[in-house]
This record gives C-alpha cells, sequence and structure tokens, in this order.
C-alpha cells in the first residue's frame, strides 16, 4: 500500500475512534433534522399580530400549501357523488302505506263523526265529550239535570248569581277559549263555599262548561226522550273511541313505533284524507331531493316542518311529521364510478390558492390573529420575521443526544461487539431520511433503514433507530403524517423479522411483507382520520397501492445496497456467512480439488466446533464458515500436509531438515491470509486462519530439530517453532483451535470407549489451556468439559459400528440384501 494512502486510512481510523464520533452524531442528526427552527417566522400563522401591517405593494402570491394539500384531498376523495336509492325509496312506499293503513283501521272503529247533529252539540264538543274520562261524563250529566231543578225554564227574577248543585264540589277554570252564552255561563258557577261535595275536587274545563251549556240548552227545549237519545249517543261513541285507542296502543306497541296520537281520532274525515295526501306529497319532495346518510336525522326533521306547513292541516302537521319521521330514511348511497369521475375531474381542475392584496392594504391589525392568507402574504414580502430558533434547536439537541444515549445502551445490552465503523454506518443510514427529506424526495427510507439496520446489528437495534427516527425528524422537519407513519410502521415489520432471514431470497420475499405492512397501515390510518370511509376504499386505493410499491422498492434498495455496505464496513451477516460457507465459493472449491485431504480434516473439524458452539450459545453460522476457511493455506503446499499425501511418500522425510519442514507448515497460515485477503473475506472469518493455531509449538519438527543441536547442527530457538499467532481472541476461534487439536487424534482412535475418548480430548484441551492458547479467547472451564462431552459424541456419530459380513460365498439374493444394508449405512 502506497503511503499517502495508509496515512488517509489511518486518519479515517482515528475519527472513527475518537470522541469526536459522538460529538459529530448529534451535530449531524440536529443539523439535518432542524431544518424547521433555521428560518422560523416570528409572525407565524395563528400568533398575535403586535402592530398594524399593510402590503408595501399590490401582489398575487400563491399559497403552495393549501393549493397542495386541496388537491390531495381531491385526490383522497373528499368529494362525493351520491345516487338515489330507489330500493330505499320502494321500502319506505311499504312502510308509509302500512302505517296509513293502520290510522284508516283505527278510524273505521269510531262511529261516523260528528255522531250527533251538529246544531245540538258543535263540533268542538262532540269531540270534548268523547275523550273525557267517565267521572267527568257523569259531572257534566249531573250537573245539568241539578240545574234544571234549580232554574227551571222561564225568567227567575231577583238573582244575580246562580248556584249549581252537584254530587262533588266544582271548581270552575276560566278559559276564553270559547265564546259562551253569558246566560248559560252564570248558570256555571264557582260553588266553593258549598261543603256537603267538597270531598272530591273537580277541575271543570272550559270546554267542560260549553259542553254543559249546549246540553242544558237542548235539555230545555227538547222532549226528555230526545235528549235520552242525545246522551246515549254520546254514551255510544264515547265506548268506540275507548276501544280505538286501545286498539291503536297495542298495534303501536306490536309495529315498535309510536306514531298516532288522539289528533288522529279528533280528525273530521275531510282532514284526514288531506292529511293523507299531503304526507304523500311530502314523501314525495323529500325524496325526490334525497335524504343524506350523513345528515342527521334532527336536521332532516326540520326540513319536514317547512315541508308540511300549507300541504296539511294545521291540527294534522304534528301528526304528518311524526308519521313521516318513522316511514322516510336515507335514501342516497355511494356512486362509486360517479365519485371517481369527479374526483379525477377535480384533482385536475383544482387551481393554485392565490391572495391578492392592493398597495398600502392592511394584511393585519393590532391585535388580531394571524390568519393563512395574512401570513402567506408577511412572509412573501419578508414581513414575518424569520429568524433561527435557538431555543427549538437547543431543545432539539437535548432530543437527539438523549437519543444517542438510548442507542449506545441498548448497544451494550444488545450488541457489545459493535465497532467505531458500525456506529459511522449506523449514523449514516439514520442522516438518509432526513437528507431525503431536505431534497424534496417525497418518500421516506425509513422501510430501507429498518431492513439493513435489522439484517446487520439485530432487530433490537433496528426497532431502536427506525423508532427514534420516526419520533425526533417530524419535530424538525415538515412531513406527511399519515405517510410517515406507515412508512415507520414498514421500516419497524422489516426490522424485526431481517435478523431472521439467512438467504437473500427470504429477504425478497420480506420486501414484499414490508410493501403490504405499509400500504395496509396507510389505509388504516386514511379510513380511520377520514369522513367517509366507504369511500376512501375506492379513492385511496391508488394511494395505497403505491405505498406497498414504495416499501417494496426500499426493500429491493436495501436488498441491493447490503452487499456493498458488507464489503465497505467489513459485516458479518447471517446471509453472507450462508453465502461463504457454499462448497462452490471459488475458495472451497480449490481446496476440494487441490488438497482433498485437507478438505475432509475441515469438514470434520466444522462438525466438531458447529455442534460445541451450538452447545454453549456462540455464533454457529461464524464457527461454521471460519472452520471451512481455516486451513485454505495448505493449498500453496498440499503434499506438506500428511492428510494430502493418500499413503505416498512423506515430503518431510526427503527434506530432512527440521527447519525448513517448519517453515513450510508456518506458511499455511500467511499464505491463507494472502489468499483470504485476495478473496476479499471478512476480518471475522480471516481471524479463524492464524487464531487456530495461536502460537501454538509444532512438537514434531521442534523436537527433531533439539535432537540435531545436540549433534551441534544448529541452535534451536523455541519461538521458531511456534506459530506467529495471535492466540484465540474469541470463543469462536476458540472452539475451532480445540476442535482442530482434537480431530487428528478422534480419527486415530480405534475401538475404544466413550470414557477413554473423552479422557484423551481432555488432556488435549488442558495441554492447550496450559500453553496459555485460550488465555483471552473468554472460555471457562465449564465451557471446555461441556465442549469435549460435545467432541466425544460427534466422534461416536461418525464412527458408530457397522455389520461384519460374512467371507463366505453368498448367492445373489443374499448379495442383493447386503447391499441394501450398506448403502443404507
Amino acid at each position: 500500500m502506497k503511503p499517502q494512502k495508509k496515512q488517509q486510512l489511518s486518519s479515517w481510523s482515528t475519527l472513527a475512534t475518537s470522541p469526536i464520533l459522538v460529538v459529530l452524531t448529534i451535530a449531524s442528526l440536529t443539523g439535518t433534522m432542524g431544518q424547521r427552527y433555521y428560518s422560523q417566522p416570528k409572525l407565524d400563522e395563528g400568533t398575535v399580530a403586535p402592530q398594524t401591517i399593510r402590503a408595501p405593494k399590490g401582489a398575487i402570491v400563491p399559497d403552495n400549501k393549501v393549493t397542495e394539500e386541496q388537491r390531495k384531498s381531491a385526490r383522497l376523495g373528499d368529494i362525493t357523488v351520491l345516487m338515489i336509492n330507489e330500493s330505499v325509496n320502494q321500502r319506505v312506499d311499504k312502510e308509509l302505506a302500512e302505517i296509513l293503513a293502520l290510522g284508516n283501521q283505527v278510524r273505521e272503529k269510531v262511529v261516523n263523526f260528528p255522531f250527533v247533529n251538529t246544531g245540538i252539540l258543535s263540533t268542538n264538543t262532540q269531540l270534548h265529550l268523547q275523550q273525557v274520562s267517565q267521572e267527568k261524563w257523569v259531572t257534566i250529566q249531573e250537573t245539568v239535570e241539578e240545574e234544571l231543578k234549580e232554574r227551571p225554564p222561564g225568567p227567575q227574577p231577583g238573582r244575580t248569581s246562580d248556584s249549581i248543585l252537584t254530587k262533588n264540589s266544582i271548581e270552575l277554570v276560566s278559559n276564553n277559549d270559547n265564546v259562551i252564552d253569558d246566560r248559560l255561563l252564570t248558570r256555571v258557577s264557582v260553588l266553593a263555599d258549598y261543603q256537603e261535595y267538597s270531598q272530591n275536587s273537580i277541575v271543570i274545563s272550559s270546554k267542560d262548561r260549553q259542553a254543559i251549556s249546549e246540553l242544558l240548552a237542548y235539555r230545555k227545549k227538547s222532549f226528555f226522550q230526545n235528549y235520552e237519545r242525545v246522551l246515549e249517543e254520546i254514551s255510544q261513541a264515547r265506548d268506540l273511541y275507548k276501544d280505538a285507542t286501545e286498539y291503536l296502543a297495542k298495534q303501536q306497541e306490536l309495529e315498535g313505533y309510536e306514531v298516532y296520537d288522539s289528533t288522529l281520532l279528533e280528525l273530521s274525515d275531510t282532514d284526514w284524507e288531506k292529511t293523507q295526501t299531503g304526507i304523500e306529497i311530502v314523501k314525495e319532495r323529500m325524496l325526490a331531493q334525497g335524504i343524506s346518510p350523513n345528515l342527521p336525522k334532527q336536521e332532516w326533521v326540520k326540513a319536514l316542518k317547512l315541508q308540511v306547513n300549507g300541504v296539511v292541516p294545521v291540527v294534522a302537521e304534528d301528526l304528518a311529521i311524526n308519521v313521516l319521521k318513522v316511514a322516510l330514511e336515507a335514501n342516497l348511497s355511494l356512486d362509486s364510478e360517479g365519485t371517481k369521475q369527479s374526483v379525477e375531474l377535480a384533482a385536475q381542475e383544482i387551481e393554485t390558492v392565490t391572495y391578492k392584496v392592493r398597495e398600502n392594504e392592511i394584511i393585519v391589525q393590532q391585535g388580531k390573529n394571524i390568519s393563512r392568507k395574512a401570513f402567506v402574504l408577511l412572509d412573501h414580502f419578508d414581513l414575518s420575521g424569520r429568524t433561527v430558533n435557538w431555543h427549538g434547536l437547543r431543545v432539539l439537541v437535548g432530543i437527539v443526544s438523549g437519543s444517542v444515549g438510548i442507542v449506545v445502551l441498548v448497544e451494550r445490552q444488545f450488541k457489545s461487539g459493535l465497532r467505531h465503523r458500525d456506529n459511522i454506518l449506523l449514523l449514516l443510514l439514520s442522516l438518509s431520511a432526513p437528507l431525503l427529506i431536505a431534497l424534496k424526495v417525497p418518500w421516506s427510507s425509513l422501510p430501507a433503514i429498518g431492513l439493513l439496520v435489522g439484517t446487520f446489528y439485530g432487530s433490537t437495534m433496528g426497532v431502536t433507530v427506525v423508532g427514534l427516527i420516526s419520533v425526533i425528524l417530524p419535530i424538525g422537519m415538515d412531513v406527511d403524517k399519515i405517510d410517515w407513519f406507515a412508512s415507520a410502521a414498514g421500516g419497524i415489520v422489516g426490522s424485526v423479522i431481517a435478523e431472521k432471514m439467512r438467504s437473500r431470497e427470504e429477504q425478497a420475499l420480506l420486501g414484499l411483507g414490508v410493501g403490504l405492512t405499509q400500504g395496509t397501515v396507510y389505509l388504516l390510518i386514511t379510513l380511520i382520520v377520514r369522513a367517509t370511509p366507504e369511500l376512501l376504499w375506492y379513492a385511496i386505493i391508488d394511494q395505497v397501492g403505491l405505498q406497498a410499491l414504495v416499501g417494496l422498492v426500499w426493500s429491493i434498495v436495501a436488498l441491493g445496497l447490503s452487499p456493498y455496505l458488507e464489503h465497505l464496513f467489513d459485516l458479518i451477516t447471517s446471509i453472507r456467512l450462508s453465502e461463504l460457507a457454499n462448497p462452490n465459493r471459488p475458495l472451497l472449491k480449490r481446496l476440494a480439488s487441490e488438497a482433498p485431504g485437507t478438505f475432509q480434516h475441515t469438514l470434520f473439524v466444522a462438525s466438531l466446533a458447529e455442534a460445541a458452539a451450538r452447545a454453549i450459545g456462540c455464533n454457529v453460522e461464524l464457527v461454521r464458515t471460519g472452520t471451512l476457511y481455516h486451513d485454505i493455506g495448505k493449498m500453496h503446499d498440499p503434499l506438506g500436509f500428511i492428510e494430502n499425501q493418500m499413503g505416498g511418500p512423506n515430503k518431510h522425510d526427503e527434506i530432512k531438515d527440521p527447519w525448513v519442514s517448519v517453515e513450510i507448515i508456518r506458511k499455511h497460515v500467511t499464505e491463507g491470509l494472502v489468499m483470504a485477503r485476495k478473496h476479499r473475506l471478512p476480518k471475522a472469518i480471516r481471524a479463524f486462519i492464524p487464531e487456530h493455531q495461536g502460537t501454538m509449538l509444532i512438537a514434531y519438527f521442534y523436537y527433531q530439530a533439539k535432537q540435531r543441536s545436540e549433534k551441534g547442527e544448529k541452535v534451536v530457538k523455541e519461538e521458531m517453532f511456534r506459530y506467529a499467532g495471535p492466540i484465540p481472541q474469541s470463543r469462536e476461534t476458540a472452539i475451532v483451535m480445540l476442535a482442530d487439536s482434537c480431530e487428528a487424534a478422534l480419527r486415530s482412535l480405534k475401538d475404544v470407549t466413550h470414557k477413554d475418548a473423552l479422557q484423551m480430548v481432555k488432556k488435549i484441551m488442558r495441554a492447550r489451556w496450559q500453553d496459555n492458547q485460550l488465555a483471552d479467547s473468554g472460555l471457562t472451564r465449564a465451557e471446555m468439559s461441556t465442549i469435549a462431552e460435545i467432541f466425544v459424541q460427534v466422534w461416536e456419530q461418525y464412527n458408530h459400528k457397522r455389520i461384519a459380513y460374512p467371507k463366505a460365498a453368498m448367492n445373489p439374493n443374499q448379495v442383493k440384501t447386503v447391499k441394501s444394508v450398506v448403502s443404507s449405512n
């Protein structure tokens, strides 16, 4: 590497490892998210004007914000086209016909009205007498009879006041409802001083007095038989009226509504016919103009009152209103096709909202609240007093600082191994959201942030980052709340599930899930906040589909970026580990073909290490992949290692120089690192190459050299026969060291017990422990005991006993049976 390039990398590393990174994070996030505070108007919409402000010149100023809101409302379907539902009209006609039929049935039960010649009793008196209580009816008759005893026909001079004797004392209530003949009125007075009949007080109304007067007048001028006949007709009419009211109450209770009252039976036949006709006319008018389902019932009842006025008799107006209130219902329903066409047309036709002002015209008066129009005009003339809101920025800095602290706490709790370069990547991903908004990109990158952070650093970190951005960014920037919330939901879903993905294909399917989540959340929130939910199913379907597509597109962007970010920031993900462990990778294919013995050795070591890693809770994918590459350096000289000699001559026997042989052995580490860098293997995978050997002694050649040194050939230095290291720095590389050390010994065992195999494995592990090879790995003695047990179990699975077949000759059927047994084993 050139010196200048090394210096640049060194500077970048220094920045990444200094506390300046924290300050840089807070400053950059605040700087990008706090745009609202950089030029905030003092005279904002809704504030009070400190003085009267006039326009310095005439102008026509557009209001782009309101215009865009109106266009968006139009696109979302605020315009509703309704049509008359004929099925509802038919239902109303049927209901009204049944109600009017009930009225006719009830009226038929009452004797033809008037039931007495109106020359005898007036219409009002007949209506009154058929309704009064039986007690009052008896009192009226007795009053007439008593008056006849006191006042026989003819003049009675010398008396200025009359008293009427009845069985009950009567309190006469004066009323001017009816004009009564003065001569007859004087015959009905208050008997307040009459004590004999004062036990039961009955109130006599003006209508009662009118009836008494008319009955008394008829009684005096007619025969007694005629008067009796009139009383019988009244009693008969009263009985029929009582039966009719009871029948009406019963029928209305069965139907579940209360439409009619006594007015129904009080109407003359002529008035009832006019009432029915008027009800039909009002019904037709109301249905023709349409009744909206969104209009409260009390509102269209007001319209009923206006409609019945002059159409039905005055005495029947309340009855008509009650009938129509029960029969009518909303008959307007959504016209989906018409709505779509109108929405599209409205969205196209909406013009830019503008405010016109003349020179020296008052924009806002002192002490008045600044309206939207006034603010737009003030801002246009630079009179709104825009300046930096330092207080708001300080608050935002505090919020951002607290959020960074939360991320740090989550990192320490769940991802303690994060490097400074990982923090820089988190910062860059977080900055993408406000930067896109600042660049007027209409779609938030939260789904991509959630997918990438969840994939790289786990679901907990992903949810934390997306959640904090979702809360903080709207504080300092103007965003569409519904769009933003839908994007946040997609980002959170992506971050939760991304950690579980094990292939790019699964990530692609997750992108579909993110898109569906974003579209569904957008739909639900819009339906909640809009006033016409049935309309929105039609009107916002395009917006819902667009939201789902945006979520999918951001998922595709995340999927495309992830391999580059993995290489650039040296990231290890489950997906990348699975890809590197594919036996068709170039290095592994070369290893299988050029050093087949080493490849088989690697597979067995991987089986041991993977089982051990799973048992003690290590990163299994990392252990498996790291093991596959730990011995790739042996390809530099495959025959220098015994597993590749395949029973042929040992190369080191021909060399006969332990110093040369040890260099060949040691070189498989350095050459392995060269190959790993050349093929851009992650640093975490490269660590397995030197650390699986640590600084172990290459004992065979060391002792061979010592024997020669005794003959005076060369001086033996132990460090020359040790690997360069470093010793394992993680539990994962330590497991591979132990598995690599035990593999050859376990393979060499034949017909030994589990106890003997376990004792040998523990002896090897004890040697590594005593040689301080595991000092920095973090492995405990308890974990090493577990690992030893797992190694032996895996070895036993590989070396299970097989059937011993006899050497005697076998017939074809026996041969076939043996072959099937062999193939099954």
